[in-house]
């Protein structure tokens, strides 16, 4: 698995170095090298395979020297490049594994292939054939990326591969014949295509089960005994994330934001692209589809802004909500029964301060990941618990869902252009389907709700304060107060978050309201964690981007000395019980 090993570490390394080899073409002629390289690089290295990466490495750039940075390689340097690289890597994998590359890469992916000496023969041949093609094509970067976040899914299941190239091939068809259409009942049509797909694809990966379930239980609560329905298919890993980025395309096109995009490979990209494919952000079409078009860039201080990115999701991830998870977080949720309501209410904010370090760590990495290649995300997270209300919480958590959600459901629902009434219930709505995105269950649902009624009283409040003509108070005291009860309400919604079932939310609620305080359980260590997550909210933002800055002016031997410290740190920290990322179920 690439996700949460290092071999993502070497993937990402190999994806950065080729990305930006393939910027000019004078060294497109290397990247069947690096399918060579790729592969030494995840086996154990040895004298011979060493020496033949070297000796193919020197001929392929003889090769190069004699191309004279043509628009597109020739084709029988382009060929020979193949044959010497592709040569080599099925002398040395005939030597490990008895198969050639190809066959080899399709069983690591556990596809499911021949072994017969006909097989063999056709895998070399197509090997070849689609690197010299890739070689000698106009967008061979974008082609490359592509193939790399395709390669990155197909690690998770590769069954699921036709599933992201169908749904973005045909919103792509979608994009495109409503842009045609000129009658608006025709582009409607279109549109109402998108939702039924997209939605069609999450209702029955996502949700079929638990609409089943949900009959049944209701059948059953009024005698009636319904047969049993159950679609045994895994959920696609990050299947919310990128039918939200899909249907936004065609949404933008529907309401003229956008243009349809004439590339087809860059819209696959868009989709696609591994650094937020499994997890977010979510990303509009019209803030990454020009990225993925012009020129790449780069330079110094972004590279060093990208590498503090990783570092620091990597440390808040790791540091912090894996510590949690596994010396508090987990024990408490699996068994509070167990716990005192003091263990109990600690074991709540360490979920809080466990899925923020967890998914803000993850989408630091995701944009540092991305920056290194070029392309810049917007922001996701920006210090949620310091929010006064639950809509300034909304402004502050998930930022690249709450703004999709108000965007593309609550502005399609009515907005607040109907009426204060239809206002709350919009947002009511919103808000309960956005907890169902989340995941096939009623905890989630109750989560949504909470959530929507908390935002509707509050959107209430304010507009209760600017008839009666007051300020908004700017007492110190009131500060903290609001701070203060928005953080409890959100650790509220949490449990229902973090719990299986209702029963298991009812039972830290009851064991809450215990009020007992003994806490043998609380050891300082996980304290002192857990309070680095807590106050890190309040360090003053100015600080943070000032740490930022002066990493980026410092010399490459000092960068290097820092990030290797904070290597031997999460060395230190890391537990030999792999924490998934909590937002890959999603």
């Amino acid at each position: 698995m690439l996700f949460n090993t290092l071999a993502y570490a070497k993937f990402f390394g190999i994806v950065l170095i080729v990305s930006w080899m393939l910027v000019s073409r004078r060294w497109v002629l290397l990247l069947p090298w690096f399918a060579l390289v790729g592969y030494v690089a995840f086996v154990p290295l040895s004298p011979s395979t060493a020496g033949i990466a070297a000796v193919a490495f020197v001929l392929t750039g003889v090769l190069c020297r004699m191309d004279d940075a043509h628009e597109l390689p020739r084709l029988r340097l382009a060929l020979a490049s193949v044959v010497v690289n592709l040569g080599g890597l099925a002398f040395i994998t005939y030597r490990h594994a008895g198969v050639d590359p190809l066959t080899l890469g399709l069983r690591q992916l556990r596809v499911p292939v021949g072994s017969t000496p006909l097989w063999t023969a056709v895998s070399l041949v197509a090997a070849a054939v689609l690197a010299t093609l890739l070689v000698r094509a106009r967008k061979v970067r974008l082609l490359f990326l592509l193939g790399a976040s395709y390669v990155f899914y197909a690690h998770w299941d590769w069954r699921f591969l036709p599933l992201i190239w169908g749904s973005s091939t045909i919103d792509w068809l979608l994009g495109n014949a409503i842009g045609r259409a000129r009658d608006r009942r025709a582009r409607k049509l279109w549109l109402v295509g998108t939702v039924i797909v997209n939605l069609g694809i999450l209702g029955i990966f996502k949700y079929f089960n638990f609409g089943v379930d949900s009959a049944t239980a209701l059948l059953r609560a009024a005698g009636i005994e319904a047969p049993t329905i159950v679609l045994r298919v895994a959920l696609p890993v990050g299947i919310s994330f990128f039918t939200f980025e899909s249907m936004s395309y065609v949404i933008d096109i529907y309401r003229g934001v956008i243009q349809p995009h004439k590339s087809y490979a860059e819209y696959l990209s868009f989709v696609a692209f591994f650094p937020h494919l499994v997890a977010g952000p979510i990303i509009r079409p019209r803030d990454l589809l020009p990225q993925l078009a012009n020129a790449a860039r780069f330079s110094a201080e972004e590279g060093s802004e990208a590498l503090f990115l990783i570092t620091t999701g990597l440390l808040k991830k790791v540091a912090i909500g894996d510590y949690l998870a596994l010396n508090l977080v987990d024990r408490v949720f699996d068994a509070p029964a167990q716990y005192s309501a003091l263990e109990c209410y600690a074991g709540v904010a360490g979920y809080a301060v466990q899925i923020y370090t967890d998914f803000s760590g993850y989408t630091d990495i995701a944009i540092g990941s991305a920056l290194l290649l070029g392309v810049r995300f917007p922001l996701n997270f920006n210090a949620p618990y310091k929010a006064t209300n639950i809509s300034d919480f909304w402004h502050r958590w998930h930022i690249s869902l709450s703004s999709w959600l108000r965007d593309y459901l609550y502005v399609s629902l009515g907005g607040n252009r109907r009426g204060p009434v239809r206002t709350y219930v919009n947002l009511m709505l919103t808000m309960l389907l956005g907890g169902l995105w989340h995941g096939a269950s009623w905890t989630f649902v109750v989560w949504g709700g909470l959530h929507g009624g908390a935002l509707g009283a509050t959107r209430w409040y304010e507009r209760l304060r600017k008839r009666l003509g007051r300020a908004p108070s700017t007492s110190r005291l009131v500060h903290v107060l609001c701070v203060a009860a928005t953080f409890h309400f959100v650790l509220v919604t949490w449990v229902f978050f973090r719990s299986e079932t209702f029963g298991q939310a009812w039972l830290m609620f009851a064991q809450l309201g215990t009020l007992t305080t003994y806490h043998p359980n609380l050891h300082p260590m996980v304290l002192a964690v857990l309070g680095v997550g807590l106050c890190s909210h309040f360090v003053p933002e100015r600080w943070y981007l000032a740490s930022q800055r002066t990493f980026a002016r410092l010399p490459a031997l000092v960068q290097g000395v820092a990030l290797f410290c904070a290597a031997l740190t999460l060395r230190q920290m890391t537990s030999a019980e792999t924490v998934p990322f909590v937002y890959f179920q999603f």
